[in-house]
């Protein structure tokens, strides 16, 4: 007999021994009993014969992982604080059997880019300085590529998965959101056919066989989606592509919180593959670690005018600048920053707002579905008359959402057909697809919505866009406020103008912090970069924070006492602050949190490592703080 470590699959169990008459390989998928249910598991290594019973594997698997998948497994397990198993649970096993990973020629990528009846070359037709910039991409293993909106990255991301291909490797295509996944998919479908899939949450586990299928026999070469697309069992990968780097979406908010980009980074290194981060609002880590590739002319020249206006509401301003648009035939897109009706009911006689019963956060109220709904816990109550606190009756709602800013203009111009692009309304894949469908045969006029619309979509006809709710952004307790706003105006303004001429609206009390730097997003970095580093704040300094969550709100502080004295005994990291987090309640749990921060990764690990234990939830390089 052999004896062998597993770890059990999507579980926070520690390893488990169990015996075997096989001789098998570490990274092996095998079946094992646990109790009256059977587990799935993977072999971690060979051990001794245990001093104590051992139960035996009840089937070896077809699958397996590769040494590499099971090294960056065990990386993330250390240094995002998870269990090898949630880690190694990220990836999807290989299948065992024949593949061969023949170059993708150009007559075999033109015969399958010809079947879908749009003939093209094999690479798009380059400008000089994208041209450039693929040449200085094409020396570098990894690197950053500045491009402004509207400048013609894809091309330069195409022509780079072309080459990979005719090399015979596959490549990685990674995008913050599934809404970016229609547009991108109809235009690597044109270069590259079948050899493409979409890989996302959405699509159906049926849908997800038949693409690992296609990738096991070798038909299916570059996989492009969301975050999970980064762990598919791809052979020879030779690229990983991350755009709109800069996006939060990339950092995983459950265990193991992993960020995309960083891991994209960490892998190339490990299989020998090229790594392009790109973004027109590059992330000040990137830009500050990264050799950066330049691309500073959009594709087409186009003018914009920036008019900044006063409030915090939808406004006679707005209402007329869409209205004019519209009358000229023209489509408009309107930020919010907020959700759905992400508003709140609020007391006018004691000021408290109605917050949730599990958490201590207003609850935001859904007028399309009459009800109140804590984005936290998702508890759902009957919109109420009357305060809690007080008594008072009527209670006002707060700050607009889609359903309000969609009801108000609708009211104030005739005809106007709207398209609601936010969590709320886009809740399928089939609804995301109808939508930008719509958008794009001009049936809608207007774009309104919230994060989901500053993704890079694409689209000639916009030559507006309205900007609301900066402030708030501005105003948000988090080191990257300047930079989050500043991005965001970027991003939006990027959505218009793409064929010509267009004005931006931004609706702000604070248009001298966004005037200088209009023009350039560089000057900005510059900028933010020095007050960084005078701060002691990422990129010059690692963060972590530790959050302590309990029913019991003495026993919670208590935890959160006890691990700040136990970290004091620690030199060469500082605790920025610890005490009740800012949302003090979720799910009936009282939160707490603990900041810390080093100059150097290596002391703050080892001082997290020795205070890791269940009680606590450890998230390195947060960027949320709420």
């Amino acid at each position: 007999m052999k004896y062998y470590e597993i770890a059990l699959l999507k579980s926070s169990a520690p390893a488990l021994t169990y015996a075997s008459a096989e001789t098998l390989e570490s990274g092996r998928l095998v079946s094992v009993p646990l109790k009256t249910t059977i587990k799935n598991a993977v072999i971690m290594t060979e051990v001794e014969k245990p001093a104590f019973e051992t139960a035996e594997i009840s089937a070896v698997e077809d699958g397996y992982y590769t040494a590499e998948q099971m090294q960056i497994a065990k990386f993330i397990s250390a240094y995002y604080f998870s269990s090898f198993s949630e880690a190694i649970s990220l990836f999807l096993p290989y299948r065992r059997g024949a593949f061969c990973g023949h170059p993708l020629d150009a007559t075999h990528i033109q015969a399958e880019s010809l079947s879908h009846g749009q003939p093209q070359g094999i690479a798009p037709a380059l400008s000089s300085c994208q041209q450039k910039a693929y040449e200085q991409i094409s020396t570098k293993q990894k690197s950053l590529l500045f491009g402004v909106t509207g400048s013609g990255k894809t091309e330069i991301f195409i022509s780079l998965m072309a080459k990979t291909l005719a090399e015979g490797r596959s490549a990685i295509f990674l995008m913050p959101e599934i809404s970016l996944t229609p547009q991108m998919e109809k235009r690597l479908k044109v270069y590259f056919g079948d050899a493409v899939a979409m890989w996302h949450s959405k699509i159906t586990k049926k849908k997800k066989t038949e693409i690992l299928e296609g990738i096991a026999e070798g038909r299916i070469r570059i996989v492009a989606g969301a975050r999970s697309a980064l762990f598919v069992p791809l052979r020879d990968l030779g690229l990983i592509i991350v755009d709109e780097e800069h996006d939060d979406s990339y950092k995983a908010m459950t265990r193991p919180r992993y960020h995309a980009r960083d891991l994209a980074v960490l892998m190339g290194q490990k299989l020998g593959a090229k790594v392009l981060l790109a973004s027109a609002t590059p992330s000040m880590t990137s830009y500050h670690k990264y050799e950066v590739v330049r691309l500073t002319q959009p594709y087409v020249q186009s003018q914009k005018r920036y008019r900044f206006i006063g409030g915090n509401s939808i406004n006679t301003q707005i209402i007329e600048a869409v209205k004019q648009n519209f009358h000229q035939g023209r489509q408009s897109l309107l930020f919010l920053p907020t959700r759905g009706n992400f508003k709140y009911l609020y007391c006018e006689s004691c000021g408290q707002t109605h917050k949730c019963p599990y958490c201590s956060v207003g609850m935001a109220l859904h007028r399309k579905y009459r009800h109140l709904k804590c984005h936290y816990c998702n508890y759902t109550e009957s919109i109420r008359e009357s305060c809690t606190a007080c008594g008072h009756s009527p209670l006002k709602s707060e700050r607009m959402g889609t359903v309000e800013a969609m009801e108000q203009i609708g009211e104030a111009i005739e005809g106007i057909v709207i398209e609601q692009f936010d969590k709320d309304s886009i809740t399928t894949h089939t609804r995301l697809k109808a939508a930008l469908k719509r958008f794009e045969a001009e049936e809608s006029h207007l774009l309104l919505g919230t994060q989901m619309l500053s993704k890079g979509h694409d689209y000639a006809n916009i030559t507006l866009s309205v900007i609301m709710g900066l402030d708030h952004i501005l105003g948000l307790a988090d080191y990257r406020a300047r930079e989050r706003a500043l991005s965001l105006l970027f991003q939006i303004a990027g959505r218009s103008g793409r064929a010509s001429e267009a004005e931006v609206i931004v609706q702000t009390a604070d248009r001298a912090f966004f005037t200088p730097y209009l023009e350039d997003y560089e000057v900005f970095i510059r900028d933010e970069l020095d007050f960084l580093e005078r701060g002691m704040y990422p990129p010059f300094a690692t963060l972590a924070r530790i959050l302590i969550a309990d029913k019991d709100e003495t026993k919670a502080g208590k935890i959160t006492l006890d691990t700040v004295t136990q970290l004091k005994a620690f030199g060469d990291i500082e605790i920025v602050g610890s005490g009740k987090a800012p949302v003090e309640r979720i799910a009936n749990k009282y939160r707490f949190q603990i900041l810390l921060r080093a100059e150097n990764r290596v002391p703050l690990l080892k001082a997290l490592h020795a205070v890791d234990r269940r009680e606590v939830e450890i998230d390195m390089d947060p960027v949320e703080f709420s």
